[in-house]
């Protein structure tokens, strides 16, 4: 990134707050929780500069033809505009940083992980009226033109996959197979297509952030924001806890971190008394880092 210092405490704990917010109401904005995790990694976005990148995807929106028609043609439109004329495309080198996951620098630069992509695709053909929606494939995340769900369980029937990492490639015949297969190693399940909420989109982005400071110890500190986001969402794995409480004896906060495991233990008890135990040694060894 250009500018990777984090944001002062105060802003920082502005924008969770306006995270938090935003991740409890009524119809949860995809592009504006994914600015603000963007903010949150990066101190020089202003709130100009998330109100830029808002009026950037109305700008795209704007240069879609109106109501172009079926699924196909709407696929095709935004494949069109978005991968061919502006090249909004992804590397397998994009997996390796972390502004691929951030929709301000993915807006500037173009390129992106799948689900960023994908965001893009789904908020620019979302502003101009298709019938759009994200599918979270294990591994690639893709999106879909058409109806939500079709007339029987699992059927695609008027719908269209496309993948933006691929500039915007519309899916057919076993593509789809074929990335999970690739993912994964397994068959593709009709529950793997159904449409992926906002709020799942989000976690998943979080997630994929957390991965990419989990290669890298000296970026404890995204790690941790990007745990802190995703406990703010108002549903989330309570191993999140955990993580966070050995993320913080990792960065030396022996203390805090022994306590948030010694709670987290109380909360697993309740169920597994023998992980329990176990989390309560970790407690005990971080406390015994100070002596």
């Amino acid at each position: 990134m250009r500018h990777p210092h984090p944001p002062s405490p105060e802003r920082s704990a502005e924008l969770r707050r306006r995270f938090a917010e935003e991740a409890r109401s009524e119809r949860p904005d995809l592009a504006g929780l994914c600015l603000l995790v963007g903010a949150q990694a990066d101190g020089t976005l202003d709130d100009a500069g998330l109100d830029a990148a808002q009026m950037e995807l109305d700008r795209l929106a704007g240069q879609l033809p109106f109501r172009p028609g079926s699924p196909e043609a709407w696929a095709a439109a935004v494949r069109d505009l978005l991968g061919e004329r502006c090249g909004f495309h992804g590397v397998a080198a994009d997996y390796q940083r972390l502004e691929s996951s951030l929709l301000h620098e993915v807006l500037r630069r173009r390129r992106g992980l799948p689900i960023m992509l994908s965001v893009v695709w789904l908020e620019v053909a979302r502003r101009a009226g298709a019938p759009v929606y994200g599918v979270a494939l294990p591994g690639h995340f893709v999106i879909g033109f058409g109806p939500e769900t079709g007339p029987g369980p699992g059927s695609q029937e008027g719908r269209v996959l496309a993948d933006p990492f691929d500039g915007g490639r519309v899916l057919s015949g076993n593509d789809a197979e074929v990335l999970v297969a690739g993912a994964t190693g397994a068959g593709l399940r009709a529950s793997m297509l159904e449409p992926a909420a906002p709020l799942d989109v989000v976690a998943r982005v979080l997630n994929n952030i957390r991965a990419w400071a989990a290669a890298r110890p000296e970026r404890s500190d995204v790690g941790l924001w990007a745990i802190e986001l995703a406990l703010l969402l108002p549903a989330h794995a309570a191993r999140l806890r955990y993580e966070r409480a050995r993320l913080l004896v990792q960065r030396g906060e022996f203390t805090t971190g022994a306590g948030e495991l010694e709670a987290y233990a109380e909360v697993v008890a309740a169920v597994d008394e023998t992980v329990a135990e176990q989390v309560r040694g970790e407690a005990r060894a971080a406390r015994a880092m100070l002596n």
